[in-house]
Parts: structure tokens; C-alpha cells; sequence
């Protein structure tokens, strides 16, 4: 709080991007951790991350009062006027200070809990890289685990374990470490288990302009042996080359050809970090430029280069995937190892194999290639006070170029563009502990798996939002091969124009055909759960009059409505037989309770905890810790007419859209930039904010009586890879991920709903089942 100078400032004007004569006003809150702009007349609320803002400027003084600009990392601009001097320069110099914080213990991640029940730990313990080596089924006669870096002895910035070739000794793959660069000698981090091609990422080795290491070569040539399908291997430079020359001057460099036989060295041309700085800059001044005419966007457009420089990104990715297709092994590095290397390393997986173009593969990747191998997170995304030329926008150009090829294969991506958006956004807010530091070791050492939160845990939840409704699961053994002609690569409007409403549609296509997906999945669980109750219903009926009840109590009744003076006595009458009845249909319940709720198991045979297993292959799910509560096994409620009325009114059959709703119920203008959610229940259309949480509904619940065994989602599920050559059998992952109908094995999906109707299913449904809800 000592940042803050005013805490509160009224009578603001938050003026429009697109004609600043436009204005909106309202009161500007500072807290610690967000900047708040709330207009009530305009039914306005804005709320901006500290961490997300990358520059603040206090712009000369106009007649009007101060204007203060804020730029955001989320590519989100925002100019306030306010009225006095005093308090715009108060504004200014609070935003500049909390937006950069001294230390890493200052960081949003070590303040933010969670609301609700999702554990802390959830999300931590998704990943192996042992578990995924075996999921790429590397062979283990070319390739073993090396200890050497236990403890970090060898290289800080790479794991304590990773695979080298068989054959190379302990002094070979020591040696050949002090000739790279920080350490970072050539490791696996994917085998293609088809061809017998590796792919290794390294830094560059200090040769210098003679120097030469004997362990060097002969590591590179244990790597050659350990594909015997080739007998000579890529080294890719991603630099472009007169850097490299530079570099080698300074003592670094790159490998000589005359000192590495069978080798074919090529160079990729990516610029240096400072240059994608400057381009990004440049295209974000273009965005934000006040501009009619089209000729002046794309002469800036161009003057940036940024479209270039991901058309070079992609292009050094197809060649290293067209490479291992073909059977040869590709070594990977650029200076450090850690930027272009990471970049088109993740590319060529991406291109190479469809586990990671769904939603736990795409995690998985990212922890393997850029959390685990190590990238300058903290450095190059700008989370402290620090050098500003170490800032640049690597992860955003990642995420782009992974953009630029779904938009050429929108059938071969189980996530949508809303999915990388997502991730874009959590990696700048700090608000998760899943990106901070440079490398696992500073993980470690600032213990973030114990005190912050993981951002797989919290995008698990919510793993229905992302679904891309045009994947095809056939799409998922093909390799990709995108064009990067000129004309195929796009601007994205969608990121570095998201908050321009103008430039925006209302509702979407994508969001429109994921919407009517979620909704067609919750009716057609609707009718399975009518077909079951009606089914049970019969059953029952058959069975009472199969024991003569029926026959027992229907002459009663009968004579008793025979008397006309005789009410009370008839009401008695009534009493007894639906008491009768009850008792009977009761007993009955009881028997086929096991038939109709098997789907949560038996206690004995199953563990009393849910494991949620997000971005690992099965082989090593009994290895990860669990976390959610333990579960009550639900007993099934008398069937009433009241309980039938619930189920059959529990679930919306119509959805409102974008279109149909301008204001959510707390107020708030719903627009294109604030994410919104339907309740399941009563189909209404809410922001966030308003939504409870996802819960099983009375009337899905008989939808899922068949199941075997317990499993709860966020309406995701497993989907096997099993590839058609009986030889080459790709271990099904355990990440939970969207329910596409596409696996045996059906789980148990639940559903948004309102903080409303969340309260009133709650008063009549059984609590043991509410329990299955997730966040």
C-alpha cells in the first residue's frame, strides 16, 4: 500500500481508442493488485492487472486535464483524462511501481487464492518428463537417462535428468557441456518413434575462431549412432548467419564443418531478440495509429516485419519436421538455447505429432520444451524491475505462429484460438506461479508448487470453453504442412486488436458453434436421462403389478369413491394406498439402487479420492498425488412428482446468445471483450463473475448410470491415440480434455450454472452427488 498515493480519483474520463471525443465517465480505484475504472451510468466496469501493464505515460496537459496512458502486455491501451494534475501524476507514478515489482516475492502469484474448493496443490504434479519419453516410445538401447545433473551440477538451466545417447560416457557428456554455452549441451527432447529421428536442443558451442573440443564431435557422433536409419544428421543454426560469425568472434560460434563428420549444417536466418522487441513495437504503434485509409495500416504493417519474422519462425520449423519425417536426426540451437531453439522445437512437435495439438498435449509441450528445458520467463516477459533489453516477445510469437497453423488446419486442433489466448494471457499476469523463473531450478528454489497456484489446474476447469467444435478426431494422424506463402500468413485481429469493440463481430462464429455444441451436449444428456427415468419408471410399474399390488389397493379405492357422503373416510383411504405404495416402490428402489447409480463405484474396490489427471500419459497416473475431496456414494431419492418436475425443469432447452443480451443481471454491459458463460440450467447468458461453478444437474444424472468406474469432468474426457500399426501404439494420455463423444469410456459431465439456480437445485438435490462439482 505504500505505492499507493491516491487510492481513489472521481470524475474520470476514460476516453474512446477509436475517437477520443468519446469519453466515458466514472470513479478510477487503485488496489494492490488491480486498477479498477467503474462507471455505473454507463454500466461499465474495467479491471486491469498490475502485472499486465507494460508501460505507463503521462502525457502533457491539455485544457480538459492529464491524460495518463496504460499499455498492456494483453495488447489492451487505455488513456484516462483526469481532471487534476496532482492525481494523474499520483496515478502515474503508483502504476509505475506496482506494475513492476522489485522482487519475485512481490509477484501477484504469491497473493492470489483461489475461490472456491480447487486445492492448491492441483496442476503441480500434471507433468513427468520421464512419463513423456515413455509416451513417445523412445527407444531405450539409443537413448538412456543421464543422472550427471543431479542437483544442478552440470547445467542450472536444464533439468536434473534427461536422455542422451546410450553410448556416450559420463566424461563425454561432461566435456562436451563445458564447450556449450551455459551448459547446455545437446539433449532429447523428442524421438520420433516411427523413423528413429531425434530432435536435441543445445546452446552454442565456444569454439571461437579456432577452438575445438574433442568431447564435443564425439558426442555429436553418439547421436549420429543412436539413429541407425540415417547415416548423417542436421545441426540447425536458428541464427541468422553473420550473428553467428559475430558471436565467434566474442568466442562462441558454431560448429566447424571440417570437425564433424557426416553433418550438414544449416542456418535459419531467426533474428535476435532485440529485433522482435522492436518489430512487435512497431506493429502495436500501427494497431493503435488513428488511421481511415488502409494504405497507411499496411505500409505499417509491413514496416514492422513481425508477419516476417513469423513466416522465418515457421519456416525453420517445417524444415526440422520435414527432416525427421525423413529418418534424420536434427540438433537444435541458436545462442542459448533457450528462444528460437524453443520456438521451433515446440513447432516441429506440433507439425509432428497431434498429441500436442490437443488441449493436455499442448500443456505437456509447453512444460517439456519451454518450462522444463528452460526459458527466460521472468527476463524476457518483463516481471521485475530489470534490464529492459532482455524484454522481448518470444512466448507471444510462439503463440502466434501455433495461431497461423490453426487457421490453415482448423479440423487438426482440439482447442481453439481462445485456448492460446488464454495462455497468452496467464503468462504475463503472474497471476499462476506456472511461468515464473528461468528455469526449473528457480521454480524450485522459490518454492512455487507449495505457495502459488498452477494454471493447468485452473484451465482443467474450464476445459469445455476451449473446445474447438471443428476438430476432427480422424485429422490426428496427420502431419501437418502448412503454406507459408506470403498471403497465408495473417495479421491476428483477434490478439493485438481484441479490445478495439469496432473491430470486433458481437457474437463470434467460433464462439457460436462452441456454444451450440456445449448446449446439444447437455440436451442429449438430458434425453438419456429422461429415456433412463422412464425406463425405471416402467420397470417399476411392471413389478408392482407382477406381486398383485396394484390389484390389492385399486378395489379399494374404488369402493371408496363409491360412497358420496363419505370423504374423510376416502381421504384415509387414499392416505393408506399411496403410503402403500410408497413403502412398496421404496423397497423396490432399494434393490435396483446398485443397477441405477453404479457409476460411482464401490468404496471397497475404488479409492475414496478423485484424481485429476491433467497432461500426462497413463503410464505414470498412479504416480501423481491426489487432490480433490473425498466422495460420498449418493443414495437415489423416493421418486416424487416433485423430483420429476425438478429434473425435467433443471435443464434449459433454449440458450441465449450474444445477440439476445446487452446487459448481464449484475449490470454489466456485455461485450465482445467480456467472457461470458449460459447456465445450463436456466439458459441465461452471464459474465464470469456471475457464474457458480459446474455441478452435476438433477437431470443428467441417470445419463451416466452405466458407468463403471468413478470419473468426474468439466465436461472432458479421455481420447485414446492408438495408431493403426499394432507396432507403433501411442500410450493414451490421462489430461482431461473436452468430451468429443469420442472415447469407450464416458464420463460424468458437468455443467455451468448461476449463483441462482445453483442455490435451488441445491435445497432438493442430494448433496453426495453435488459433490462431484468442480469449479
Amino acid at each position: 500500500m505504500e505505492h499507493i498515493a491516491t487510492p481513489k480519483v472521481e470524475n474520470v474520463h476514460k476516453l474512446n481508442n477509436i475517437n477520443p471525443r468519446e469519453s466515458t465517465i466514472g470513479t478510477l480505484y487503485i488496489t494492490t493488485t488491480h486498477l479498477i475504472f467503474v462507471s455505473p451510468e454507463e454500466k461499465e466496469e474495467l479491471w486491469i492487472l498490475h502485472m499486465h501493464i507494460s508501460g505507463v505515460d503521462k502525457l502533457p496537459v491539455t485544457t480538459l486535464g492529464s491524460p495518463v496512458r496504460i499499455q498492456c502486455s494483453n495488447f489492451r491501451v487505455v488513456t484516462f483524462l483526469v481532471s487534476r494534475d496532482r492525481d494523474a501524476q499520483d496515478i502515474y507514478s503508483s502504476l509505475t511501481h506496482l506494475s513492476k515489482p522489485q522482487s519475485v516475492e512481490e509477484l501477484y502469484c504469491f497473493q492470489y487464492r483461489a475461490k472456491g474448493d480447487l486445492p492448491q496443490a492441483t496442476g503441480w504434479t500434471f507433468f513427468e518428463l520421464s512419463a513423456e519419453y515413455s509416451r513417445q516410445g523412445v527407444n531405450t538401447q539409443h537413448w538412456t537417462v543421464c543422472t550427471l545433473n543431479n542437483g544442478y551440477k552440470l547445467c542450472a538451466s536444464y533439468p536434473e535428468q534427461f536422455m542422451v545417447p546410450a553410448s556416450a560416457q559420463a566424461s563425454l557428456v561432461t566435456g562436451c557441456a563445458k564447450f556449450r554455452s551455459k551448459g547446455r549441451l545437446p539433449v532429447l527432447t523428442y524421438y520420433h518413434a516411427s523413423t528413429g529421428a531425434a530432435l536435441l536442443r543445445c546452446a552454442q558451442p565456444l569454439s571461437g575462431l579456432n577452438g575445438r573440443s574433442q568431447e564435443d564431435e564425439d558426442y555429436i557422433n553418439c547421436v549420429l549412432k543412436s539413429n541407425p536409419n540415417s547415416n548423417y544428421l542436421y545441426i540447425v543454426d536458428t541464427r541468422p548467419k553473420i550473428n553467428a560469425m559475430y558471436n565467434r568472434a566474442a568466442g562462441k560460434g558454431y560448429e566447424a564443418e571440417a570437425f564433424y563428420a557426416n553433418t550438414k549444417f544449416v542456418f535459419k536466418g531467426i533474428e535476435n531478440i532485440h529485433i522482435m522487441r522492436e518489430s512487435l513495437a512497431k506493429l502495436v504503434e500501427t494497431c493503435e495509429t488513428k488511421t481511415q485509409t488502409m494504405e497507411l495500416f499496411l505500409q505499417g504493417l509491413e514496416q514492422s516485419n513481425w508477419l516476417k519474422h513469423i513466416k522465418g519462425v515457421l519456416e525453420a520449423s517445417i524444415f526440422i519436421a520435414e527432416a525427421l519425417l525423413s529418418g534424420v536426426s536434427v540438433i537444435v540451437h541458436c545462442s542459448d538455447g533457450w528462444d528460437r531453439t524453443s520456438q521451433t522445437c515446440a513447432l516441429a512437435q506440433i507439425l509432428l505429432d497431434p498429441f500436442y495439438r490437443t488441449i493436455q498435449g499442448f500443456q505437456a509441450l509447453i512444460e517439456k520444451d519451454w518450462l522444463i528445458f528452460g526459458h527466460k520467463f521472468t527476463d524476457r516477459c518483463g516481471f521485475i524491475a530489470g534490464d529492459p533489453k532482455e524484454v522481448s516477445p518470444i512466448m507471444t510469437q510462439f503463440i502466434d505462429a501455433t495461431w497461423q497453423i490453426f487457421t490453415q488446419f482448423p479440423q487438426g486442433f482440439q482447442f481453439s484460438d481462445k485456448y492460446l489466448l488464454s495462455i497468452h494471457d496467464h503468462v504475463y499476469s503472474c497471476q499462476f506461479g506456472t511461468f515464473i523463473g528461468n528455469c526449473q531450478k528457480d521454480r524450485q528454489d522459490h518454492r512455487l508448487s507449495e505457495r502459488t497456484y498452477s494454471l493447468w489446474g485452473h484451465l482443467t476447469n474450464s476445459a469445455d470453453e476451449f473446445v474447438n467444435p471443428l476438430y476432427e478426431p480422424s485429422s490426428r494422424n496427420e502431419v501437418l504442412v502448412p503454406s507459408v506463402q506470403p498471403q497465408n500468413i495473417l495479421f491476428w485481429r483477434g490478439l493485438y486488436c481484441r479490445y478495439e469493440a469496432a473491430t470486433q463481430p458481437r457474437e463470434p462464429v467460433i464462439d457460436l458453434l462452441t456454444q451450440t455444441q456445449l448446449h446439444t451436449q447437455s440436451l442429449e444428456d438430458h434425453a438419456k436421462h429422461l429415456s433412463r427415468r422412464v425406463e425405471a419408471l416402467k420397470n417399476l410399474i411392471a413389478t408392482a403389478k407382477a406381486s398383485g399390488s396394484v390389484k390389492k389397493v385399486i378395489p379399494a379405492v374404488a369402493d371408496n369413491n363409491t360412497g358420496s357422503g363419505e370423504n374423510q373416510q376416502n381421504e384415509t383411504e387414499l392416505e393408506k394406498v399411496e403410503k402403500r405404495f410408497t413403502d412398496l416402490k421404496s423397497c423396490l428402489v432399494e434393490k435396483c439402487q446398485s443397477k441405477l447409480f453404479n457409476f460411482i463405484g464401490e468404496l471397497d474396490s475404488v479409492s475414496p479420492y478423485l484424481t485429476l489427471s491433467v497432461g500426462s500419459p497413463s503410464s505414470y497416473s498412479l504416480h501423481r498425488k491426489r487432490s480433490f475431496e473425498p466422495l460420498c456414494l449418493p443414495l437415489e431419492p423416493v421418486i416424487t412428482s416433485q423430483r420429476l418436475k425438478q429434473e425435467m425443469n433443471c435443464v434449459a432447452i433454449n440458450w441465449e446468445t450474444r445477440r439476445d443480451v446487452t446487459d448481464c443481471t449484475c449490470g454489466i454491459k456485455i461485450i465482445y471483450s467480456v467472457p461470458v458463460k449460459n447456465c445450463a440450467s436456466c439458459g441465461k447468458l452471464f459474465c464470469n463473475r456471475c457464474m457458480h461453478r459446474r455441478r452435476l444437474l438433477p437431470g443428467h444424472t441417470l445419463a451416466f448410470a452405466n458407468l463403471d468406474r468413478r470419473r468426474r469432468s468439466s465436461n472432458v474426457s479421455q481420447i485414446s491415440q492408438v495408431s493403426d500399426n499394432s507396432e507403433n501404439v501411442q500410450h493414451s494420455s490421462t489430461l482431461n480434455t473436452p468430451s468429443l463423444g469420442l472415447n469407450k469410456n464416458e464420463e460424468i459431465r458437468l455443467y455451468p450454472v448461476c449463483l441462482a439456480c445453483n442455490k435451488e437445485i441445491s435445497q432438493d438435490f442430494n448433496p453426495a452427488i453435488t459433490n462431484l462439482s468442480v469449479l
